[in-house]
């Protein structure tokens, strides 16, 4: 039997609630489990429906993290437990126990000075687990560069359920929002500064010179998005560009899916950094080819001239020249192709074969 301890889970959306939902479902067909996780107002019914035990632990952040640690100390007691699986560092920091220990590190959350007393925190917890589970190649790098034990890091990568079969009401509805648009270019992501908007709303500004009716579709919401906003009128970009937020599995899976080039050319901004980018992968599940970041893990995710492009983020010359050249003679197509294959690489049923090798 296996703890997974976490404080991200649905029914809360993103990435990380996707990532540990993934492993909890996938780790409970090979092995008993049960899951500490954060109370979510609307668990219940999502909870009802799991084949595996769950607690919910509530209450304001500082205390519901001690809280969880004492529930999952005392749970220890229970000697069929073998291990504990946590999806964060802060997750492991107050279990007191000598069973085995797996941490997950992603990226941001370890990218602390090295020395600094955030960086002796974390490496004084890690220095206690069997092995660091690094989302990517970049993210095991990372972890070493800040003291992590190399011996203890192992690279296995978030994996991705199976697609969702594509609605044909919601397809319809794309074909009539976007019409005669093409090339159409997507983003699914938080409107941060570290996703890079505004540099492919610069590169698009230059390739609807070339593509008159090129479109460029935002999924998401953040902080950045009225200066996101601000930009495309700044660049009469408004013809081009078009935003959507709070929208339903089926509309986002199918304007995925209508899109030709999935755009998240990454970069660092201070200590936020992409890890791995499952969004890459999950594009290429609908055939779409991905332009990503050579800051971070999307190297992990993107075969480079294979299933996708990667460019420096950094450089705006390099982002327009990158998705000219997958536009030029529809490459995007090739690529997509080999972006669907790929993507099979990382279901779940590959990726707990990773996971078994270190828990038996």
């Amino acid at each position: 039997m296996y703890i997974i301890a976490t404080r991200s889970f649905p029914p809360e959306v993103g990435g990380m609630q996707s990532l540990m939902w993934g492993l909890s479902k996938e780790m409970s067909k090979n092995f008993m489990i049960k899951v500490f996780a954060d109370y979510h107002e609307n668990h219940k019914e999502f909870d009802s429906n799991l084949n595996f035990s769950i607690e919910r632990v509530g209450g304001i952040k500082f205390l519901r993290k001690i809280r969880k640690a004492q529930l999952i100390n005392e749970f220890l007691k229970n000697s069929k437990v073998q291990g504990i699986i946590a999806d964060h560092w802060k997750s492991l920091e107050l279990i007191k126990s000598s069973r085995k220990k797996y941490c997950l590190i992603h990226g941001k959350e370890i990218n602390h000075p090295k020395d600094s007393s955030q960086n002796k925190r974390i490496i004084k917890v890690l220095d206690k687990v069997d092995k660091v589970i690094a989302n990517s190649e970049y993210t095991k790098d990372l972890g070493i560069s800040i003291g992590i034990n190399p011996a203890k890091v192992v690279v296995i990568n978030p994996g991705v359920n199976p697609p969702k079969e594509l609605d044909k009401k919601s397809l319809d509805k794309v074909e009539s929002l976007l019409k005669i648009k093409t090339p159409r270019l997507i983003t699914v992501s938080r409107f941060d500064k570290r996703k890079n908007h505004e540099k492919i709303l610069m590169a698009l500004k230059n390739l609807k010179q070339i593509y008159s009716n090129i479109v460029y579709i935002c999924i998401g919401y953040g902080e950045e998005e009225k200066n996101i906003k601000d930009l495309v009128k700044e660049l009469d970009l408004g013809s081009q560009v078009m935003f959507f937020k709070e929208i339903s599995d089926d509309l986002k899976n199918a304007l995925i899916a209508k899109s030709n080039i999935f755009v998240m050319p990454s970069i660092v901004h201070k200590k936020s950094v992409e890890g791995f980018g499952i969004a890459y992968i999950e594009a290429g599940q609908y055939g779409v080819t991905s332009l990503g970041g050579k800051d971070g893990g999307a190297s992990d995710a993107i075969k480079h001239n294979t299933t996708g492009l990667i460019c420096d983020g950094n450089k705006l010359e390099d982002i327009y020249s990158s998705l000219n050249l997958m536009l030029e003679n529809k490459k995007y197509s090739e690529l997509g192709k080999n972006a669907k294959e790929y993507s099979s690489k990382f279901s779940w049923s590959n990726i707990i074969e990773s996971y078994k090798k270190i828990l038996q």
